[in-house]
């Protein structure tokens, strides 16, 4: 364990935390939305073992995440799945009001966020590894540190949407972004659209704008329905 006496291990740990701060936002919001319809008692769980699970997938990810990234149509494939996954969280949003919310499975919400967090962490896990440099000690660390921030970050998160029900729009929107940015950057499609930085945000604002027009379409035919 001599290495554990070298500020160059800590240093890296400290690389690895805070880039897992930075790039857990997204991921913070996708879990937060995943367990806002359960009973408060499921939400903790749900949050507790989603978050778990989901960073023990991105240690194996770390592995493989680089030969991932180059297979061809991967990435419009995970793309389309978080569109899928934000239009549904959206849809949800006015069954969650008042006394009368539907009370979500927890099976479904640790689900939804290990799907969820498999795709957004693919190109997120690189930045990991380059910071773990081999060293697998190092990875594991920085990883389960990262776990009560992401923890704490998703049940600020929860409580935020709670009192501020817009955050819910904007959270699935975020989602549609990030589908929308992870779809353009298959290597499918690099020869197609190029690598210009206005197709990423072209297609990002598209992946946004199609989970909240389809997601309040889905609302009101809910509500109709009810009615």
């Amino acid at each position: 364990m001599d290495m554990l006496q070298h500020p160059d291990f800590w240093i890296g740990l400290v690389k690895i935390v805070w880039i897992n701060i930075i790039l857990s936002g997204d991921n913070a919001v996708v879990i937060a939305l995943a367990a806002r319809s359960l009973p408060p008692a499921q939400q903790k769980k749900a949050v507790f073992f989603g978050s778990g699970a989901a960073v023990v997938l991105r240690i194996v990810l770390t592995v493989v995440a680089a030969k991932l990234l180059a297979l061809p149509y991967l990435q419009i494939i995970g793309g389309l799945l978080l569109l899928w996954i934000g239009v549904q969280l959206l849809g949800e949003e006015d069954e969650d009001d008042g006394e009368n919310k539907q009370q979500g499975n927890l099976m479904t919400a640790i689900r939804t966020i290990l799907i969820a967090d498999l795709v957004m962490s693919l190109d997120n896990v690189i930045a990991v590894a380059a910071a773990a440099q081999g060293n697998m000690l190092l990875l594991i660390l920085g990883l389960a540190i990262s776990i009560p921030l992401v923890i704490f970050g998703s049940t600020l998160m929860i409580k935020l949407m709670e009192r501020f029900p817009i955050i819910v729009v904007l959270g699935a929107a975020l989602i549609g972004w990030v589908a929308g940015e992870t779809i353009a950057s298959d290597t499918a499609l690099k020869g197609v659209l190029g690598s210009a930085a206005w197709v990423h945000y072209a297609a990002a604002i598209v992946g946004a704008v199609l989970v909240l027009l389809i997601g309040k379409v889905l609302q009101r035919r809910g509500a109709a329905a009810d009615a």
